[in-house]
């Protein structure tokens, strides 16, 4: 059936602020759903309150309302543009209630707006825990016994019904909110009251508990004529009891028997055949007992979610462009396959190689919080890795995942108390799949570590052989490792880095000078999502060790964009929106545009984006192989956070041309102690500090520019490790503690200015020319991380000779600092004096803010710029903001009810929303400011 012509214009509905549970993939799939629209000449306008993402950008959408996410905003659009259809299935938990209770309101009726990509009915279905049951019961799909519960007297007749162990699931909530495990009747009552106030309609699921059984997704798309297609099979590696979001997880299943597989895929066409009419993609998810494979359904997603992405990218099948055209009508084999470009998307893709992703959290931002995973989710980001084995592809992504660790073990960092060990098998948190390595060295028989996990026997023994290999190598020196043998190690997944630590005394550069002189060199395979049955045209890359590449080197000018890596609180989605741009403005200039990043969540790894894609860690062994084969003209370090600005040092080392700012300058800011002698040879204010190796040489540098002060290591991201200190005591603890988790790092301490302002301004430079792209006022004072502060832009309070003052010290600083790109400077100001506190010569959270508020693509600019392409007086900057608009951190404190939730100098948000007002007259603002007054008078 060809697409819906009466389908002329279509609102896409957005997640809002990132938070734990809801993060970027949803800026993924709603960007990929919004081109694919366009493709097809629909007007595609957007509704996200989200400005650090791509997908709230003019090159993503006809237009973009950076408006909260309610009934009124949805309505405000529907007045003002000729709306015919509404698009709700790419926006996460969040856009599926806002179109029910549009729904509800009967805003879709009134304004004679079609629903697609979705049933509104099949969300209530699969969203009430009752009506899920009912259906599979209804449709002969095994489920876990269960009962559901409005009230505190019906949970507990459930409980006694049921038995115990028990899990509790709320209705209509994210990311787990609110659930968890009961093993005991005394904990009973309290899970309850907190399921039942998590609920919106307070409402939970006493449910059955499987636990150790194992668990597994399947990503599915239907057309209107009912052909439904299986994406996807992933498998969790751990079993049952941790949320999807916190597990490691693998693609294909590596543990499922034929029989199982097929009954799995029948039960989930099944089920989504059930849920309602429409055309669109959907996730199922299963739990199979692994004594006698009985299957039994978990949930089913009417919408894409956090899986799609990982399946689009461990496919190479573009989920949520494919669903999009599904939802207007057209059929899957009169779509074209994205891949191939000849034969069309009704096919499933054949995988020939495996996918590992691994969640990445920030316990430490969280002091006091239970790190223990279980059915909330606690993750805040993830990466992905491709590999010709299931273990090549588990050391990659422990490359990735930018914790200092240099693939599963084998390098210095292993926990060697057993008690400690077999505590954190049993009761899991991040360390768990690295304590399974350190239990097999510790001699723990296989059994055991299973009978304490549950987690699949042959998982386990791909890990224990790792055990075996090490001891092998251990017999060698670097100079007579036989080839076949230091073949096979790579093959495995070794870093250079690793394969150093095991044989002692050699250098990360003696092991990859040695393996390049045998020959043993990465070679890239294609990711064609059909294991080379038809040919791919698209430039999508993984490595592996083997003897034939598949990435052909054009003769093409070529910029390499370094990504950012997995999110985390201090780097985020902003990042990505950043490397995007980077991308596009790259191809504009006439350069062939490679993008390295392993986050499968992000817009910037869609295979279309940029001219080549390298799946890969961001780490130095990768990097430096794939600038090897492609020869670059300079790579990007500006765009993609601390990660890529990290591995500057080491490309300025190996003689690689870095694209903008050099490495020395970018040096200079970075290091705290450095930095302060540049501005006081500026003349340029800045609190008193000193430098400090010790806690006796911090103790007198404390004393002599006076308490409080501001503890922090140099070269920090979101203000990771800070502390505000008060008297000699705690600065000694504060110091012991960050040398003891940073050895070797100097510490800073800086006189803290109590009850100052901050403000902040970002600037672009093009080695002459500066141009203030904007200033900001905090609401918060200094002492609050800036991303955890409300920033106002423009400045709402500050006196002109202070806005004066900051333009200055701008100006100055980007051309001592021989900037050429972006500058981010932070500021505090006391008795209208203003202060600098720090600088940052590269992309800031704030940029994509500032662009969305301006409408300026300065990311654009900025690249151009650090291309030499352009000069800054190129470009005609019209700014078409009336009024201020205000960026509103958000927080995931839900997810951790016992943490410190008072800020500090450490950034904790997740997330950020936009707010725009015409005047200082808007309540929203007025209570804001409220605060501000409060904040400095106390």
């Amino acid at each position: 059936m060809p697409r819906n012509t009466s389908i002329n214009s279509v609102l896409i509905i957005g997640s809002g602020p990132i938070v734990i549970g809801q993060a970027c993939e949803f800026d993924y799939s709603g960007s990929q759903a919004a081109l694919s629209l366009k493709e097809e000449g629909i007007e595609v306008s957007i509704i996200n309150s989200n400005p650090a993402t791509i997908m709230t950008d003019k090159v993503i959408a006809d237009h973009v309302y950076l408006l909260p996410l309610t009934c009124e905003s949805i309505e405000k659009i529907l007045q003002e543009r000729r709306i015919d259809a509404v698009l709700p299935t790419m926006g996460g938990q969040t856009a599926l209630n806002l179109c029910i209770e549009a729904d509800e309101r009967g805003l879709w009726k009134k304004y004679n707006v079609q629903v697609i990509g979705v049933d509104v009915a099949a969300i209530e279905k699969t969203e009430n825990r009752e009506e899920f049951r009912k259906l599979m019961v209804d449709i002969g799909v095994g489920i876990a016994k269960s009962k559901i519960a409005n009230s505190f007297l019906e949970g507990k007749e459930a409980a006694q019904e049921i038995g115990f162990p028990l899990v509790i699931r709320p209705s209509y909530t994210l990311g787990g909110t609110g659930g968890g495990f009961v093993h005991k009747k005394e904990d009973f009552e309290a899970a309850l009251s907190r399921g039942l106030q998590a609920s919106p309609t307070h409402e939970v699921l006493v449910e059955q508990a499987v636990l150790g059984w194992k668990e597994f997704e399947l990503e599915l798309l239907r057309d209107n004529n009912d052909n439904v297609i299986i994406i996807c099979t992933i498998e969790n590696f751990d079993p049952m009891g941790i949320h999807t979001g916190d597990s490691i997880t693998v693609a294909p299943g590596m543990t499922l028997s034929d029989r199982c597989y097929q009954q799995m895929r029948n039960q989930a066409i099944q089920m989504m055949r059930a849920i309602g009419n429409f055309a669109g993609g959907c996730n199922v998810q299963f739990s199979v007992n692994p004594e006698n494979e009985e299957i039994i359904a978990i949930e089913i997603n009417p919408r894409v979610s956090r899986s799609s992405a990982l399946a689009s990218k461990a496919t190479g099948y573009p989920i949520a462009k494919i669903a999009s055209k599904l939802a207007i009508g057209y059929n899957l084999d009169e779509i074209e396959n994205q891949i191939t470009k000849t034969t069309s998307a009704y096919f499933e893709p054949t995988l020939d190689y495996v996918i590992v992703k691994v969640p990445r959290w920030n316990f430490a931002k969280f002091k006091g919080a239970n790190r223990e995973l279980g059915l909330q989710m606690k993750s805040v980001g993830e990466v992905m890795a491709i590999g010709r084995t299931f273990i090549e592809a588990l050391q990659k992504a422990c490359q990735s995942l930018e914790t200092g660790r240099h693939g599963l073990g084998a390098d210095g960092k292993q926990l060697r108390n057993l008690e400690e060990i077999m505590h954190s098998l049993e009761h899991p948190s991040s360390d768990r799949i690295f304590h399974i390595k350190d239990a097999f060295e510790l001699g723990v028989p296989l059994e055991s570590i299973r009978k304490a996990t549950h987690i699949d026997k042959w998982f386990l023994l791909q890990i224990q052989e790792l055990v075996h290999l090490e001891a092998e190598l251990r017999r060698y020196q670097l100079n007579n490792i036989p080839r076949d043998f230091f073949l096979a190690l790579k093959q495995k997944g070794y870093s250079d880095v690793q394969i150093a630590w095991l044989l002692g005394n050699v250098t990360e550069d003696d092991v990859y000078h040695r393996r390049t002189e045998l020959g043993i060199r990465r070679v890239y395979k294609m990711v064609d999502t059909c294991a080379a049955e038809f040919p791919a045209q698209t430039p999508y890359y993984y490595s592996t060790f083997e003897e034939e590449t598949e990435s052909v080197v054009s003769d093409r000018k070529k910029i390499i964009v370094l990504g950012s890596g997995p999110n985390r609180i201090g780097q985020g989605i902003e990042f990505d929106y950043s490397c995007v741009h980077g991308l596009l403005a790259a191809k504009e200039a006439g350069f062939e545009s490679i993008m390295i990043n392993c986050n499968p969540e992000t817009v910037s790894t869609d295979f279309n984006m940029a001219d080549k894609l390298y799946f890969e860690p961001v780490y130095w062994e990768h990097v430096r192989e794939i600038i090897a084969l492609e020869k670059p003209e300079g790579v990007i370090v500006q765009l993609g956070g601390q990660t890529a600005l990290k591995m500057a040092e080491k490309l300025e080392a190996n003689g690689i041309k870095i694209i903008g700012t050099s490495f020395k300058d970018m040096d200079l800011a970075e290091d705290r102690g450095r930095f302060s002698d540049l501005l006081k040879s500026l003349d340029i204010p800045y609190p008193k500090y000193g430098v400090a190796e010790s806690a006796e040489e911090a103790l007198k540098v404390a004393n002599e520019v006076g308490y409080p002060v501001l503890v922090r290591p140099s070269y920090v991201l979101g203000g990771e490790r800070m502390s505000i200190v008060i008297n000699d005591e705690e600065l000694e603890k504060a110091v012991v503690k960050l040398l003891r988790n940073l050895p070797g790092n100097r510490v800073l301490i800086d006189h803290f200015l109590d009850r100052a302002e901050e403000a902040e301004s970002d600037s672009i430079c093009d080695g002459e020319d500066v141009h203030i792209i904007g200033m900001m006022e905090h609401i918060e004072p200094a002492g609050i991380h800036s991303g955890d502060s409300s920033a106002v832009l423009p400045p709402f309070s500050l006196p002109e000779n202070v806005q004066r003052q900051m333009e200055q010290y701008t100006i100055k600083l980007a051309k001592a600092l021989k900037v050429k790109g972006l500058l981010n400077i932070q500021f505090a100001i006391k008795d209208e004096k203003v202060y600098v506190i720090e600088a940052n010569p590269r992309a800031s959270r704030t940029v994509p803010f500032i662009a969305k508020a301006y409408d300026v693509p300065y990311i654009n600019i900025a690249t151009k710029i650090m291309l030499g392409v352009n000069k800054l007086k190129d470009f005609n900057i019209e700014r078409k903001l009336t009024g201020y608009a205000i960026k509103v951190p958000v927080f995931s404190f839900d997810k951790f009810p016992d943490v410190d939730k008072q800020l500090g100098p450490e950034m904790k948000s997740t997330g950020e929303a936009i707010r725009f007002i015409k005047d200082l007259d808007d309540p929203f603002f007025r209570e804001m400011y409220a605060k501000k007054s409060m904040y400095l008078s106390k």
